[in-house]
C-alpha cells in the first residue's frame, strides 16, 4: 500500500515551484511574494507559508509540547503531518487482544463511480512554458477536492500534492423571449509529483505531424464532417425564422437576385450623392445672399 502515499517530504524542486506558481494572486499578495516567481516559497525546512503559519499558532497555544516537556521542531512537526497525510483514508487500524493488528475498511466502497473527469490542457500565459507538474479537470460541481483525491488515487495511482478548484459560471442568454442557460462547470487544478506531458497542440506540431493528426481525427471522430452539418443545420433553422425570409423558386443566389441587389444599393448610393449636392447647393446660394446683404 504504500505505492498510495503521498511523499510531500520528497517533492522535486520542480513540483515544489509548481505548486507555489499556483498560489492565487490574491494569496500571493498578501504574503507578498512576487507574481513572476519560479521558486518555491517553502523555507530550509520544508514548510510552505501557510504551514509555517499553522506551527507558530500552535506553538504559541502550547498545542507541540511533547511527553519530555519539549516542543515538537519545524522538521518533527512536518513528518508528523505528512504521516497523517499519507495515510489511507477510509481504514482504521485496530489492536487485538493477542498483540496483532487488523486494518479494516470502515468507508464506504463505491465500485465504478458514475463522474465525468474530463482531462484539459493546463492554461499557458503566452511565452511561458507548459508547467507538467499540474493537471487540470473539468468536474461535476457536486464533487469535493476529497472526492478528487481519492478518486485519482484509487482508479489511477495518481499522487497528488494540492487540489484547487473554481468554479465556472455561465451567462444566461436571451434568444427569441427564452433563456437559454450555457454549460456550467467546475475546474480543478491538481498539483502533481509525477509530471505529465500533455500531448501537443495542433499549433505546436510540424507539418506533417499536424496532417497525420487532423486525418486521424477525421477519420475516428469526424469533426470537420459535424461542423459542415451543424453549420448546414444552422443555416436552415435561422434562414427560416429570420426577418424578411421567404421561398424562393431555384437557387438563392442566382444572377437576376444578384443583379437586383446591386441595382438596388447603387440606387441607394445615387440618392445618398443627390442629397449631398443639393444641401452643398442651397448651403451656397444662402452664404452669396449674405454677402450681397453686407
Amino acid at each position: 500500500m504504500n505505492c498510495f502515499k503521498r511523499l510531500y517530504s520528497s517533492l522535486p524542486e520542480a513540483a515544489a515551484s509548481a505548486r507555489t506558481a499556483s498560489t492565487p494572486r490574491a494569496v500571493r499578495l498578501r504574503r507578498r511574494t512576487p507574481l513572476t516567481s519560479s521558486r518555491s516559497d517553502a523555507n530550509p525546512q520544508g514548510l510552505t507559508p501557510s504551514e509555517s503559519a499553522r506551527y507558530k499558532r500552535e506553538l504559541a497555544k502550547g498545542e507541540l509540547m511533547g511527553p519530555e516537556g519539549s516542543n515538537l521542531t519545524e522538521g518533527e512537526w512536518l513528518e508528523k503531518l505528512n504521516q497523517r497525510r499519507s495515510r489511507i483514508r477510509g481504514t482504521r487500524t485496530n489492536i487485538l487482544q493477542d498483540g496483532t493488528r487488523e486494518t479494516r475498511v470502515v468507508g464506504q466502497k463505491i465500485y465504478l463511480p458514475n463522474i465525468i473527469f474530463r482531462l484539459v490542457r493546463n492554461f499557458t500565459p503566452p511565452g511561458k512554458p507548459y508547467n507538467p507538474y499540474e493537471a487540470t479537470f473539468r468536474i461535476p460541481q457536486s464533487i469535493t477536492k476529497t472526492d478528487i483525491r481519492s478518486y485519482l488515487l484509487a482508479a489511477y495511482g495518481v499522487k497528488t500534492t494540492y487540489i484547487r478548484t473554481d468554479n465556472y459560471i455561465a451567462p444566461v442568454t436571451k434568444q427569441n423571449h427564452r433563456h437559454i442557460p450555457h454549460k456550467t462547470f467546475k475546474r480543478a487544478v491538481v498539483g502533481l509529483v509525477d509530471p505529465f506531458y500533455y500531448p501537443k497542440a495542433l499549433e505546436d506540431m510540424s507539418g506533417p505531424e499536424r496532417a497525420e493528426r487532423q486525418k486521424w481525427l477525421e477519420e475516428g471522430l469526424g469533426i470537420e464532417q459535424r461542423k459542415d452539418l451543424q453549420k448546414m443545420e444552422m443555416l436552415r433553422i435561422t434562414r427560416k425564422e429570420s426577418d424578411g425570409w421567404r421561398w424562393r423558386t431555384g437557387t438563392t443566389a442566382n444572377r437576376g437576385n444578384i443583379l437586383r441587389r446591386i441595382a438596388e444599393q447603387r440606387a441607394a448610393r445615387e440618392d445618398v450623392i443627390l442629397r449631398a449636392k443639393n444641401l452643398m447647393k442651397e448651403q451656397r446660394e444662402q452664404q452669396e445672399v449674405r454677402q450681397e446683404v453686407l
